[in-house]
This record gives structure tokens, sequence and C-alpha cells, in this order.
């Protein structure tokens, strides 16, 4: 499986299953972004991940960590 910018809940669960100890709320976006591009699964466009994209992973990984 690979995954694309718009697999939102699937990032944010893989997230928050490599960085249990991360409070999702103050993660920064370019630190956000970083990790997401990192993930091995991960295999879309690095630019494509814009404010929105990142806003919309961060309140998810926010659902799941609760």
């Amino acid at each position: 499986m690979s995954l694309k910018w718009v697999d939102v809940l699937e990032i944010a669960i893989q997230l928050a299953d490599s960085k249990p100890d991360t409070d999702p709320r103050y993660v920064n976006f370019v630190q956000l972004h970083r990790w997401v591009v990192e993930l091995p699964e991960f295999s879309d466009d690095p630019q494509r991940g814009g404010e929105k994209v990142l806003e919309a992973i961060q309140a998810a990984w926010i659902e799941e960590a609760q």
C-alpha cells in the first residue's frame, strides 16, 4: 500500500503509531510535513502537502490520540 496526501486518516494513524509520545496539538506544520514524507509507505509529491492537508492530518491525528 502506498500513501498519498488524500489518505489523511491512514497517515494520521501511522503517525500516531510511530510517534506515540507526541502530542499532535503541538506539532508545527514544518515538522508534520517532514514526518509525513518520511513515512515508509508515503509515495506522493512532497510539494503537494499544503497547509489545508496538513491541518486535516493534524486534526485526524488529534482524534486518533483521544
